[in-house]
């Protein structure tokens, strides 16, 4: 069974394979939703993007990115210069071990919003 490591929460879970992490996540008491999003948030449709999370490790053990979710997360600013590891929790099903960053941080500033 893979094993999904919170980075900030200094968690690991163990959770079947195919599982969605949204839903392990919750279920473990790891608040993915930010703020106000708490909840105001969609019950995980993709329609929000408030769920968003950056896989530090494991990305190639996450499902492939589906429609809804790469239209969602490109109209995120939160999505410059993380394409390869932002995702959106809701979407995502656990395929293998990986690292997870919860509420990842807004950086409007960096190196890679205008490159």
């Amino acid at each position: 069974m893979p094993i999904v490591n919170f980075v900030n929460e200094k968690k690991q879970l163990q959770v079947p394979d195919g599982a969605n992490l949204r839903q392990e996540a919750m279920k473990a008491g790891i608040e993915v939703y930010p703020h106000v999003h708490k909840i105001l948030h969609c019950p995980g449709l993709a329609q929000c993007g408030s769920c968003r999370v950056l896989i530090t490790k494991g990305q190639d053990h996450a499902s492939p990115m589906g429609f809804l979710e790469k239209a969602r997360l490109k109209l995120s600013l939160a999505y410059i210069g993380n394409e390869e590891t932002m995702r959106l929790s809701c979407q995502t099903a656990v395929h293998g071990d990986m690292d997870v960053v919860t509420q990842p941080p807004l950086n409007l500033f960096g190196e890679n919003f205008f490159s």
